[in-house]
């Protein structure tokens, strides 16, 4: 599986490397996700720094990076709108709390009920989610503040960069493996890009898209969004009618309640402002350029620490622990498959819980494993903690005193290696499987696929993966219960049963016995069988009153010690005579 990212060995020099293309990588990631999160971009950039930072060097996975991701940022959109940004501080030092706390009950062990067939939906649907997110590289900002897609040649300009940079990733390693091949591509495009927007006028859109103008875009949309959001709240149900032709100037047109009108100097203040966004040639502050982190009580206010609070971000802070934890996760087990090692799951909790609490405190968004840049590390030859180390210094590095460089990196670049990690990562072997694998597994695969693809929800998919197989392998081993029956020769009829007997097949145990017509002494053997749950226990207590009120005596023989043990947690509950068992000799003990 994924032997596209084996192409490469571990060693400092790889390590060094594949952290830097992960630093240039995690650039635009971090910054889209702090938009998606309504947070300032300098806000998503120091979350990936410390996420990633503390992970690589108390994490349970070498070579696994870490930062602000999608799925974090879709929680505390809501809690960022409602409440503030003040509140997402304390919501992210709690969720670190919560996470290092299940690391230390080591509860990372239940990623391993995550079975074969939701990884691979998981993992396919990760490739397509990644493919798909890609598309937005391709828009720009029309005239009337709109993202619509790029059409003649900068659109031809766009193609041709990305196929070039997908053309180097994959034949560079046939000539080279001295520099990682994501690397050398994007270095190679930059300065081809360079090359072309240099002809560019100045205050015109560059023909090819860079990082500083995905920066610039995003900014401007998110004002036009902003605007023209608070006049359709203004409007309402008024119909007013907005002239907005006349750039800040706008002019009423019509309102069909005259009663109204004393109100639309309003409505035309917020029309001028939606007109005042559109026609704004801000180029969204000093871009990623920025200072050191500092403690977020030195910028923000102090929220009261008292229950109402605690309302309010626990909530958040407990579905922010659950959705970074299944991510992270599954994005080991995901690079244990790929590097062939074994990482520590309960470790990784601990490690996102430190820097969770870490970015908390400095005034990050929280985040958890990023999949895309761990398979772009990967398969860069990044193996140990250093590239983890090495991505974030350099990000911070970027920040402090490279952001001009940086922003005139093409998103025609990044998007190519991001198109490779989908090559990568979409398990193709899976499609020519469909005629062997069992149905079941094939319609979870697709469930967890399609769930992640359309929903955009990865921990949630997971979860209703593992509740489905779950589903179905109750069901299908409810099926698993029978019984040989024979007469010894005492007279006893004996029940000598086989599969499991747990709530989906109790229905089944009690089918089988006829007690009307059954002797006097009756034993049901357990050598074959297990007792799993409390339905188990109660089926069991049901037939022996059953036998107990036809006057019959019932005997269960060669119970495991779990199921003994079950037996004597009950009490009261089951009142059957339990047989001792006969105590079986090797042919040693005796000659002994």
């Amino acid at each position: 599986m994924l032997n596209f990212f084996r192409q490469q060995s571990g060693s400092i020099k790889n390590d060094v490397l594949s952290g830097i293309t992960v630093a240039l990588a995690l650039v635009p990631e971090a910054i889209a996700f702090a938009f998606v999160a309504g947070v300032s971009p300098l806000i998503g950039l120091y979350s990936a720094f410390f996420l990633g930072l503390i992970t690589a060097v108390v994490g349970g996975r070498p070579g696994m990076i870490s930062g602000a991701t999608g799925a974090m940022a879709v929680v505390v959109v809501a809690l960022v709108a409602t409440h503030g940004v003040e509140y997402l501080f304390p919501t992210v030092i709690l969720c670190g709390i919560f996470q290092i706390a299940i690391g230390m009950g080591r509860l990372g062990k239940l990623i391993r009920m995550v079975p074969h067939s939701v990884m691979l939906g998981f993992v396919n649907g990760l490739a397509i989610v990644i493919g798909l997110a890609q598309l937005g590289s391709f828009k720009t900002l029309s005239d009337d503040g709109n993202l619509v897609y790029l059409t003649g040649s900068r659109l031809g300009m766009m193609l041709g960069l990305v196929a070039l940079t997908m053309a180097i990733i994959a034949w560079l390693p046939k000539l080279t493996r001295a520099v990682p091949p994501s690397l050398a591509a994007i270095l190679t495009i930059t300065l081809i890009s360079i090359a072309i927007n240099r002809g560019v006028e100045p205050g015109q859109p560059n023909a090819l898209a860079t990082v500083g103008d995905m920066l610039r875009t995003n900014t401007k949309a998110k004002a036009v969004a902003d605007a023209r959001a608070d006049l359709a709240m203004l409007q309402g149900d008024a119909a007013l009618e907005i002239d907005l032709s006349q750039g800040t100037d706008a002019t009423l047109v019509s309102a069909q309640k005259p009663s109204l009108v004393d109100e639309t100097n309003d409505v035309k203040a917020a029309a001028n402002k939606v007109a005042a966004a559109i026609a704004s040639t801000d180029d969204g502050g000093s871009g990623i350029s920025g200072g050191l982190p500092r403690l977020f009580f030195l910028d923000y206010e102090m929220v009261p620490l008292n229950w109402t609070t605690l309302k309010i971000i626990l909530p958040f802070a407990i579905v922010l622990c659950g959705v970074g934890l299944i991510e992270s996760l599954m994005t080991l087990t995901l690079i244990d498959e790929i590097t062939e090692t074994r990482g520590k799951g309960n470790r990784e909790c601990i490690g996102q819980g430190v820097a969770n609490v870490t970015c908390g405190l400095f005034g990050g968004m929280g985040g958890c494993a990023m999949i895309g840049q761990s398979l772009i590390n990967v398969n860069s030859g990044g193996r140990g903690r250093l590239s983890g180390v090495t991505a974030s210094v350099c990000l911070l590095l970027f920040v402090l005193f490279l952001a001009p460089w940086i922003e005139q990196i093409p998103m025609a670049a990044l998007v190519g290696v991001m198109f490779m990690v989908v090559i990568g990562t979409f398990e193709w072997a899976s499609l020519k499987m469909f005629r062997r694998m069992p149905t079941s597994d094939m319609l979870v695969m697709v469930l967890v696929a399609g769930y992640t693809v359309f929903m955009h929800d990865l921990a949630s998919a997971v979860i209703l993966g593992v509740i489905v197989s779950a589903l179905v392998f109750a069901w299908q081993h409810a099926t698993h219960m029978g019984a040989d029956v024979k007469m010894n020769e005492f007279g006893s009829k004996i029940y000598q049963l086989h599969g499991p007997l747990f709530f989906a097949s109790v229905q089944s145990f009690k089918d089988m016995f006829d007690v009307a017509n059954d002797p006097d002494d009756v034993v049901i053997d357990f050598y074959y069988t297990r007792v799993y749950d409390q339905s188990g226990l109660e089926a069991i207590n049901g037939l022996a009153e059953k036998y107990q009120t036809a006057g019959k005596r019932l005997h269960l023989t060669h119970l495991s010690e779990e199921c003994r043990g079950l037996l004597d947690n009950a009490g009261d509950l089951v009142e059957v005579n339990v047989s001792e068992d006969p105590q079986y000799h090797i042919a040693s003990d005796r000659l002994a």
